[in-house]
Formats: structure tokens, C-alpha cells, sequence
């Protein structure tokens, strides 16, 4: 095969090539984004609309139903579901798996601007996640302050410095007093004056106004006018005009008493069992839990040095905390993996060079994955790890194929390059196979479609991926690493002599003159080789001094296995018909004990 012949021809050119694939690997390994799952995507949107002070009866009547008729045309929609509460109206939209969602929510704001909604009803918001979900962090304010304090910092200050972060979808106080001006009116004074309680919210509402008053222009200018006449304490409320009977004014306070209170508690927080303020919040749908979190504890630590009072803030809930112990635990998994493997390898090989060489396609394949995920944009998730992890066993298979191929060329007596080259060559084919058949079982995950190709895909592209790096590393550096030992036979000779005929004419021209980068294998020097070759002896007597009970009870129990195997062979062969009509039952017992297994996502 060309690739292996090019590999044991230029061994400077394939070690720059993994080089390179690991450095490119360190790199970007600290680049990838840390998830707890796949970025999964719900095709769904949530059409929020607020409407004060309404029954659900109305919110029903008035907004959800109206909204619903609206956007119930918007093509790929698949399912429709609204709830209609006390003053709040939820539209929830879920589309099929291949709709655009940008150019869906796009419909939905064009549909909703054409419905008439009441005049007390807010402007629909239209939202890309879902507000069932669990929020990402919760944070605690607490302190000397009282609880209307504490409310008016978190919905004032942290809420509003914590939305303005990059995705971070929506930011809810709950707990402590917020405030209201109550105004509570005497009946019997009403009855007496005659005047309605409508009378009294309409006066309110047209003495507390803050709005623009139009245009002047005076030649080449032009003014802007604003009437402003807002409330600034609790007297301008009392003497607000409500009715004027026989030339005499009737204000606000003759009617009731005006008080600075709370609304009504629905939300109760405590932190060690005193009241506080706690902020939920909620990331954006495609927004790093990781990176959220991040900015999030990063804001709060400047929001922090701005309060005064004996205010305090605290994380009470972190989910990147679950998360990066979580990912920490799978990959400590996949270490441990990779480090029983290349045990196992030794205490079957007994040979510290060889395992080492084999070893070397684990850490090498995983490194060039890490680059491949960045390029496909796969994030470090339970599932991309987990790949990882279910490949690592596989990836030194290959690697183990070729490089017993070419020792047996080498027992033959055949020099350290003819070995390689044949050796090689002999199971090249068949190493290809082997590795697509299971490429072939992972592959064809990424174009499922549904929730469950989202989750399964980073699993599937991992697994592949460090696969096809395993064959390139069993193709490539494994031959180059095994030409590169013991001395260069006379059949040898015959197979590479020209190249190096015109190696050894190029350094007589050069009178001694080397010339940098263009190393050889015949040109490595011989005190490389001996200091190699010394340190891989040398490790090899101190892993054979410190494994010496573990080699020895592994011969023991592996030997009466080898031992017993020869006799249970015989006797399958000499029962072939008794042992193929047990095989058979033994199928067709797991295909009916496979009906009694439950079935669930």
C-alpha cells in the first residue's frame, strides 16, 4: 500500500503530522464549549401576553382565543396549547423538526401585530424558551435592610444588570414586599357626594401623566414638548380634584385615606431562616449553561461592590456546578479506561516497547477528535465524552492488528523496513474493513431526525471520528515507529537501495554538509537509537519489577483458561449438532424474554 510505504519513507514528515495533530488537539480541547447534554433545540415557541387585573374568563376571551386563531395558519405548526390565567396569557407553539424557527417567529410577530387586543392588555411578548423550565442559577438578597428594600434593589438594580448579559433570557424576583399606594375610599362618603369609584380611578389615571405633548417649530428650529405631571409623594395623591360640587373642590383625601403598603404575598423566601429577595434566572435556548453561569457570578461580584446597607448577595443554585462535576466524572472514566487498556496490553504483550507504541494510538486518536469537534461545532457533553469513552477500548484494536502483523514478519527474519512494509500491507485491508463496519453502525445517527438524532449525534460523530483517527495512526505511525528499529537487512536493501543510493551521493556532494530537516531513517543517528532503545529497557525491568504479582497471578489464571480451552474445543467439535440446537435455544430464549423489557426514552 502507497500510505505505508510513504510512512516508512518519510518518518520526520509522518512524526510532524502527528505532532501537529496533537498540539491542534491541546488547543482546541480548551476551546469547546462544556454542556450537560447536547445542544437539543425544541422547536418550540411561547407567546406571553399580559392582561392586568383580568379573570382568566376574559384573558380567554379577549386575548388567548383571538391569538390563537392568528397564528393557528403559520405553516409547520404541529401543536397548539395556550393556558389562560389570572391576568397572563401562555401560547405555547411547537413546529416539526425541520422548520426554520427564525423565519417562525418572524410569522408569529407579523400574525400577532394585525390582532386588536384590549386597551388594558400589553403587547404580546414572543419568547424562544420555555418558562416551565427550571432556571440555570438562583441567587439570595439578603441584609439589614426591610424586605421592601431588598425587593426594590433586586427588581431596580440586579434584574435589570442581569438581563443586560449576554444570553440570559429573562431575570424573576420573587420573595420580600413589593410596594403600592393603596388608596382605600369610604363608601358612605362616596354615597353622600355621589360620586362613583369609576370617576375616582379615571381622575387618577389623567393626573398622573407623563407624556409627549407634540412640536414647535420657531423658524429653522424645532421644540419638543412633554406634559409632565406625575405624582411625587403621597399629599399630591390626597389632593388630587376628583369632583367639583357647588364651587367647592373634592379631593382624594375627603373621599378615603392614601397609605404606602404591599401587595398581597404569594412568594415567601428564606435564607437560614430569615425573609429574602431571591432572582431566578433563566438562559436563552441556545446559550452555554457554562458561559451563562460564568458572566452571571462575574456581574454579581461587581453588583456586590456597589451595595450598601448591609446588603448581601448570594448563589444559592448553580446548575454549571452539576454540570462540570458530571463531565469531570466521565472523563475521569475514560482516563481510567484508556489507562486499564494499555495495562492489559502488557499483561498480554509483556513488552514495554510494544504497548507503548500501541498506547500511543488512544491519547492520539482522542487529541484529533478534539479538533474535529471544534470544527463541527461539538461541545465537551455527557453524551460527546460518553463516545469517547465507549471508543477508547476500540481504538487500540487496530493498532494491536498491524503491529502483531508485522512482528510475525519479523520472526520470519525479514529486516526491520521489509517487516514493516509487509506486515502492514498484509492486514491494511482488512484493519479498513473492520474499522467501517463500525463506523458504519454509528454514522448514519447523525441524520436521524427528532429529539433523540439531537441527543445521539455528538455521541455518534466522536465515536467515528476517534475511529478513522485510530486506522490513520495504525496505518501511518505505527509502521514509521516500527521501521525505525534494528538493523537494515540485505532484501531491504534491494527494496529501498535506490533512495538511499541517492541519499548517500547527495552527502559526498555535500562534503559532510547536513542539511536541516531532510533526515532520513538511515540518517537518524546510531546514539538516538542505543539511548532509546537503553530507556525502553530500562522501563520495561522496572514495569516488570513493580507488575510482578500481577504478571504472575495473570499467567496463572490465563494459563489453566489456555490450559482447558484445547479439551472444550475438542468436545464442541465432536458435538457440533447438540452444540449449534443449544445455540438455537438459547436465541430464541432471548428473542421471548426480550417482549417482557419495557421500552422508554
Amino acid at each position: 500500500m502507497k500510505i505505508i510505504s510513504f510512512s516508512i519513507g518519510r518518518p520526520v514528515t509522518i512524526a510532524m503530522i502527528f505532532i501537529a495533530a496533537v498540539v491542534f488537539g491541546l488547543v482546541s480541547v480548551g476551546r469547546l464549549d462544556l454542556k450537560l447534554l447536547p445542544e437539543i433545540s425544541y422547536p418550540t415557541l411561547t407567546l406571553q401576553t399580559e392582561y392586568p387585573d383580568a379573570a382568566p374568563q376574559e384573558v380567554e376571551s379577549f386575548v388567548t382565543r383571538p391569538l390563537e386563531e392568528a397564528v393557528g395558519v403559520i405553516a409547520g405548526l404541529r401543536n397548539l396549547r395556550s393556558v389562560s390565567k389570572a391576568g397572563m396569557s401562555e401560547i405555547t407553539l411547537e413546529f416539526s423538526w425541520d422548520t426554520e424557527m427564525d423565519y417562525a417567529a418572524l410569522d408569529v410577530r407579523e400574525k400577532t401585530d394585525l390582532i386588536e387586543l384590549p386597551r388594558d392588555a400589553r403587547q404580546p411578548v414572543l419568547l424562544r424558551y420555555d418558562p416551565a423550565l427550571d432556571p440555570v442559577m438562583r441567587l439570595g438578597i439578603f441584609g439589614d435592610e426591610n424586605l421592601v428594600r431588598l425587593r426594590y434593589i433586586a427588581d431596580r438594580t440586579v434584574k435589570k444588570e442581569l438581563e443586560s448579559l449576554d444570553g440570559i433570557a429573562s431575570a424573576k424576583v420573587l420573595g420580600g414586599l413589593e410596594e403600592e399606594i393603596q388608596v382605600v375610599l369610604d363608601e358612605k362618603k362616596l354615597a353622600t357626594y355621589g360620586i362613583p369609584i369609576s370617576l375616582v380611578s379615571n381622575r387618577l389615571l389623567e393626573d398622573n401623566i407623563n407624556q409627549s405633548g407634540g412640536k414647535l417649530r420657531d423658524r429653522g428650529s424645532e421644540f419638543l414638548l412633554r406634559t409632565e405631571n406625575e405624582f411625587k409623594d403621597l399629599n399630591d395623591i390626597r389632593n388630587t380634584i376628583v369632583s367639583r360640587q357647588e364651587g367647592r373642590k373634592i379631593v382624594l383625601g375627603d373621599l378615603g385615606t392614601v397609605t404606602r403598603g404591599s401587595r398581597e404575598r404569594e412568594v415567601i423566601t428564606r435564607i437560614n431562616g430569615k425573609e429574602a429577595v431571591e432572582v431566578a434566572i433563566y438562559k436563552e435556548g441556545d446559550a452555554n449553561t457554562v458561559e451563562v453561569a460564568g458572566r452571571v457570578r462575574r456581574r454579581v461580584e461587581a453588583i456586590e461592590k456597589q451595595l450598601t446597607g448591609g446588603v448581601e448577595m448570594q448563589v444559592l443554585f448553580d446548575q454549571s456546578r452539576f454540570i462540570k462535576t458530571s463531565i469531570n466524572e466521565v472523563l475521569s472514566n475514560a482516563l481510567l479506561g484508556a489507562l486499564l487498556a494499555i495495562t492489559i496490553l502488557y499483561l498480554f504483550l509483556r513488552d514495554i516497547r510494544s504497548t507503548l507504541i500501541i498506547g500511543l494510538s488512544i491519547p492520539i486518536s482522542i487529541l484529533t477528535t478534539f479538533v474535529m469537534m471544534r470544527q463541527l461545532g461539538v461541545s465537551l457533553n455527557l453524551m460527546s465524552l460518553g463516545g469517547l469513552a465507549l471508543g477508547v477500548g476500540m481504538l487500540v484494536d487496530n493498532s494491536i492488528v498491524v503491529l502483531e502483523s508485522i512482528s510475525r514478519y519479523k520472526e520470519q527474519g525479514l529486516g526491520r523496513k521489509e517487516a514493516t512494509f509487509k506486515g502492514a500491507s498484509s492486514v491494511g485491508m482488512a484493519v479498513i474493513a473492520s474499522t467501517l463496519t463500525s463506523v458504519a453502525v454509528f454514522l448514519p445517527i447523525i441524520f436521524v431526525e427528532g429529539i433523540a438524532g439531537q441527543v445521539f449525534r455528538d455521541q455518534a460523530l466522536t465515536v467515528s471520528i476517534s475511529l478513522l483517527a485510530s486506522l490513520i495512526v495504525s496505518l501511518m505511525l505505527i509502521p514509521m515507529i516500527s521501521s525505525l528499529q534494528g538493523r537494515t537487512s540485505q532484501s531491504e536493501e534491494a527494496l529501498f537501495g535506490e533512495r538511499n543510493t541517492v541519499l548517500k551521493q547527495r552527502r559526498r556532494l555535500t562534503r559532510g554538509v547536513i542539511k536541516a530537516w531532510h533526515f532520513q531513517t538511515d540518517t537518524v543517528p546510531v546514539f538516538t537509537l542505543r539511548t532509546g532503545r537503553a530507556v525502553g529497557g530500562g522501563m520495561q525491568a522496572a514495569a516488570r519489577f513493580v507488575l510482578r504479582p500481577f504478571l504472575a497471578a495473570f499467567s496463572a489464571v490465563y494459563g489453566a483458561i489456555e490450559n482447558q480451552y484445547v479439551p472444550a474445543l475438542d468436545g464442541v467439535l465432536n458435538r457440533r449438532a447438540a452444540f449449534l440446537f443449544a445455540m438455537v435455544l438459547l436465541f430464541g430464549a432471548s428473542v421471548w424474554a426480550s417482549g417482557f423489557l419495557g421500552a422508554e426514552l
